[in-house]
């Protein structure tokens, strides 16, 4: 199989190129190999690669930033997926992207699922629904994945964040009146290629009869205060000499321009009931993040 990969530095897009490897001759691209906000160049690329699937893990990411660059953050979460899918749609490839619990304004008492009716509250939130949408009305086969406060360990992201606040501060300030579920991009980047190798035999039949969105994420949720909690508890387990304190403050007291969900946690049923994919547990996860830094020396005992 013939598979486009953008966004091949990304969280997801990194973890993906090791995980989809043995599936097929992955061309893998990120920023400086194809400009998403160019439409002619994400046309050329896509007829010159001629992929049978294209997974786009490319996206315009900074949640806060985004509100002071609507435009840009339009054209590459919104505008580029369609054009994707449109291309898909001509060459007879699949696609498969990622999108994000934050399409939801987060008022729901109990987890969204896929047929919840979507209503962003932020220029991210509203650019990556438009992106979903895009896709849906391309005519592609296509596979839509929403997950929720995915970290790993590169880029930016809360959990490194976090990180680099145990290493300079004993005392900091987190939300936690936001619940979700921290998943490991490394388990997002397996339950795709898991999915990927189950349509592998007539690609387009399993795309066109599974089609549509899915969520993704963790198995159970916390707050952004609980997540940080776990972390700055494993990190002190290891470094004894350590000590860190976190106050937990409400949403309204942190300094931010943007409304995020209050409640984004998202509803995996749906991916179990189809693939029989279950992501663990959020802390098992966080435990394999862990021993993953351990093994890399990137924390040393």
């Amino acid at each position: 199989m013939r598979i486009l990969l953008l966004g091949k530095n990304g969280q997801i897009g990194w973890e993906l190129q090791r995980t989809m490897a043995t599936l097929g001759e992955i061309t893998a691209w990120d920023i400086e190999d194809l400009d998403l906000t160019d439409e002619k160049a994400i046309r050329t690329g896509v007829r010159k690669v001629q992929p049978q699937l294209i997974v786009n893990a490319a996206a315009y990411t900074a949640v806060d930033k985004a509100e002071e660059e609507p435009e840009l953050a339009m054209a590459i979460n919104g505008i580029a997926p369609g054009i994707l899918a449109e291309e898909a749609k001509k060459i007879g490839a699949g696609i498969i992207h990622y999108s994000t619990d934050y399409v939801f304004d987060g008022t729901k008492n109990s987890p969204y699922t896929e047929e919840d009716e979507p209503n962003p509250i932020n220029v991210y939130g509203k650019t990556k629904l438009e992106g979903e949408r895009n896709i849906q009305n391309s005519g592609a086969p296509y596979f839509i994945f929403r997950t929720s406060w995915a970290y790993g360990i590169r880029g930016k992201n809360f959990f490194l964040k976090i990180l680099d606040l145990i290493k300079d501060k004993e005392f900091f300030n987190v939300v936690d009146d936001q619940i979700g579920s921290p998943t490991w991009s490394r388990m997002i980047a397996e339950a795709t290629a898991q999915i990927v190798l189950q349509c592998n035999q007539g690609l387009l039949n399993s795309f066109d009869k599974h089609k549509g969105i899915y969520n993704m994420t963790a198995d159970g949720y916390t707050s952004w205060y609980g997540f940080a909690n776990i972390i700055v508890k494993k990190y002190c387990l290891i470094h004894s000499n350590r000590f860190v304190k976190i106050n937990h403050i409400k949403s309204e007291d942190y300094p931010s321009n943007v409304a995020r969900p209050k409640n984004s946690i998202l509803s995996n049923t749906k991916l179990f009931n189809v693939f029989g994919i279950s992501l663990p547990h959020w802390e098992k996860q966080l435990e394999l993040v862990f021993a993953e830094l351990i093994i890399t020396n990137k924390i040393v005992k």
